[in-house]
């Protein structure tokens, strides 16, 4: 008689892969609404190709172009909120000047 004693088995669960953000909303937001110099559609190409290489199983350059395009969306929305904060202040200066003119 032979005598078999316990069966160990152990299972290693694999690390999460990370799932790197694309900010094609923001973007897209960028895109239509503050677009100074084109930031905002720069910003949506990179978000397309972080979405394409999301995709593609590659986290890395993924990652890498999300967070480049996270950096032209807070640009892009930062001279957008700025230009358009100065453009409301100076048309209603010119209304007062004008107002005070006539």
């Amino acid at each position: 008689a032979t005598a078999f004693g316990p069966t160990v088995t152990s299972f290693v669960q694999p690390q999460p892969v990370p799932n790197p953000r694309d900010f094609v909303l923001w973007s897209f937001f960028n895109t239509i609404f503050c677009n100074p110099l084109c930031l905002g559609f720069i910003a949506l190409v990179f978000s397309v190709k972080a979405r394409d290489r999301k995709i593609a199983q590659d986290p890395a350059a993924a990652g890498s172009y999300g967070k480049t395009a996270m950096h032209l969306n807070i640009v892009a929305f930062c001279l957008g909120t700025v230009g358009t904060i100065a453009c409301i202040v100076l048309v209603v200066m010119y209304y007062n000047n004008w107002r005070a003119g006539a």
